[in-house]
């Protein structure tokens, strides 16, 4: 059985387990998956036969470099000692090819030892940061509901001072929307050069974005970036709708047109589609039971892979920009379409202001790129940078 190639992998060492009690979070009730279990991250973390099965495994479905992505919950509670195994582990199972890791994470638990262990063995760390105190501290709270960006900003300290390589995972919420710019410039201040914003969607909560707002906070960030940050800040979704533009496979799965090559694999071995459909109906077998190739190119990954382009409404069908949207992620869909057909995502409407509103410039930078002109871009082949270090979702920048 064939197996699909360039599979993204995210692993979980303690599942859901997490030292924050971020109120948007979606993966903490994933804990009801596996009850009778405590809160102690001891009773969570992945031993040390399914790691390196884990690893073996990867090693031996996956050509090339090999890519892995630590998330969570919060990875870090694992314990150092747990990803001191980790590089041990590839070092003796991955045959000399390059290895990625990709470290998720909220930063309380980043010390220099943490730190100095990351910079050593080249892991590429998204830290998630939601901008300035006020606005972080809206929904990302410790267990005491106390805000925790203070502890945020010292981990931003300790990644610099050991030279970490880090990007920034900014989760845009209601509260977001009205202060793009002010966020954007944050985030520069604090020594970011390749941002992720991840929209959030929860419609009926205080801090669901609504479709529009999604424009209302990208094309401001947008055009302050296309005047003055070129080829010196990243930005993801940028750097994902110009691969589109250009007619390349977008290196983030949401704007690819098929899914299923980002999966998730749980503290125990579970392995499930995507890390957005962690549940039942979307688990592909355990890692101790069943054979990773086997469950990579299963029918049910196949036809899971599939349904994000066989189930786009016919409004989706016929949209100008479905070239670079491709209905977004499925988790989104979540409205019908003008004729009553289900599946248009949440945020069609600020998607389709924003690629409007991007479209001139993308096509001049298009036309520049072919012909050879610079634009105040790297190259095509090294500014579209591998994004697989974090399955997908964590964008490495070029190299200088």
């Amino acid at each position: 059985m064939a197996t699909p190639h360039h599979t993204h992998f995210l692993v979980k060492p303690v599942g859901p387990i997490c030292n924050l009690d971020c109120k948007y979070c979606f993966y903490l009730d994933k804990r009801q998956l596996y009850p009778g279990k405590s809160e102690a991250p001891v009773d969570w973390r992945m031993d040390g036969a399914l790691l390196e099965s884990c690893i073996q495994q990867v090693a031996q479905t996956q050509p090339g470099e090999l890519h892995f992505a630590w998330q969570g919950g919060e990875p870090t509670l694992a314990g150092l000692d747990f990803f001191r195994q980790v590089v041990r582990l590839q070092q003796r199972h991955c045959g000399g090819r390059p290895v990625f890791n990709g470290l998720q994470t909220n930063g309380l638990t980043l010390d220099d030892e943490w730190c100095q262990f990351l910079a050593n063995h080249g892991f590429l760390v998204g830290l998630s940061v939601d901008g300035p105190a006020d606005l972080h501290d809206c929904w990302r709270l410790d267990r005491g509901q106390r805000g925790s960006h203070q502890q945020v900003q010292r981990a931003l300290v300790l990644l610099r001072k050991h030279g970490v390589e880090f990007n920034t995972l900014t989760v845009v919420h209601r509260q977001s929307v009205a202060r793009a710019l002010e966020i954007y410039e944050y985030l520069i201040s604090e020594g970011s050069r390749v941002m992720q914003f991840l929209p959030l969607v929860e419609p009926g909560q205080p801090w669901s974005l609504e479709g529009p707002d999604w424009a209302d906070f990208l094309c401001p960030i947008f055009d302050l970036w296309s005047q003055r940050d070129v080829g010196q800040v990243f930005v993801q979704l940028f750097e994902v709708a110009l691969e589109n533009w250009l007619g390349q496979p977008a290196s983030l799965c949401f704007f690819r047109k098929q899914c299923g090559q980002a999966v998730a694999l749980e503290h125990n071995g579970d392995l499930f589609s995507c890390d957005h459909f962690v549940e039942p109906a979307h688990q592909l077998g355990n890692l101790q039971t069943h054979q990773l190739q086997w469950m990579l190119a299963s029918p049910q990954q196949k036809q899971f892979g599939r349904n994000k382009s066989e189930r786009l409404p016919g409004q989706c069908q016929r949209c100008k920009v479905l070239f670079a949207c491709h209905g977004e992620c499925p988790k989104n869909r979540l409205l019908k379409d003008e004729n009553g057909e289900p599946g248009l995502n949440f945020l069609c409407a600020g998607y389709l202001r924003f690629f409007g509103h991007i479209q001139a410039w993308m096509e001049a930078a298009v036309q520049k790129i072919r012909s050879q002109s610079n634009l105040g871009l790297p190259p095509l082949g090294d500014r579209l940078r591998s994004a697989s270090a974090a399955a997908g979702f964590l964008a490495r920048p070029a190299d200088s």
